[in-house]
């Protein structure tokens, strides 16, 4: 074995590849398989995201309309129906703070959570949460219990 005959291991190199651009006597030489003239035959060419050819790209055609707040809260909405759920099924007992509710997969830990009116609550309960809805903390005082806002 010597330097002439090198070769890589059988199975190691998948193809060899067309060599474009290596004058005219490949086959392959001219143009380089880029066809003749336009952006595509430059160096330095790359296509832009959601590029469509030149027509009217989709993002450029669909109206946009409306007003989006920067400072917008989102909350978690928990009804009273699933806090009675939790008290029937004995996951609680008598406080339901954030903790409880991040430990039972209600909320995730940076989520903030604003209890809602739907069903009815029998059980007396120590409620603590960021917003509640005035049927909520109606429906929570009557059965009894407390109402905290975080």
């Amino acid at each position: 074995m010597d330097l002439s005959n090198l070769q890589p291991a059988a199975g190691s190199v998948k193809n060899q590849g067309k060599r474009v651009g290596r004058g005219q006597g490949s086959g392959k030489g001219g143009t380089a398989t880029r066809g003749h003239k336009g952006a595509k035959s430059r160096s330095g060419y790359s296509k832009k995201i959601g590029f469509e050819g030149g027509q009217m790209p989709l993002q450029r055609r669909v109206p946009k309309f409306g007003f989006t707040n920067i400072n917008r809260k989102e909350y978690k909405g928990i009804n009273i129906d699933t806090l009675q759920q939790l008290v029937d099924d004995k996951k609680i007992n008598d406080a339901v703070d954030f903790v409880t509710l991040f430990g039972l997969g209600l909320a995730g830990k940076n989520e903030m959570v604003k209890i809602l009116g739907r069903g009815e609550l029998k059980a007396k309960l120590k409620v603590s949460a960021h917003k509640f809805t005035a049927s909520a903390k109606e429906a929570i005082e009557a059965a009894g219990g407390e109402v905290v806002t975080l």
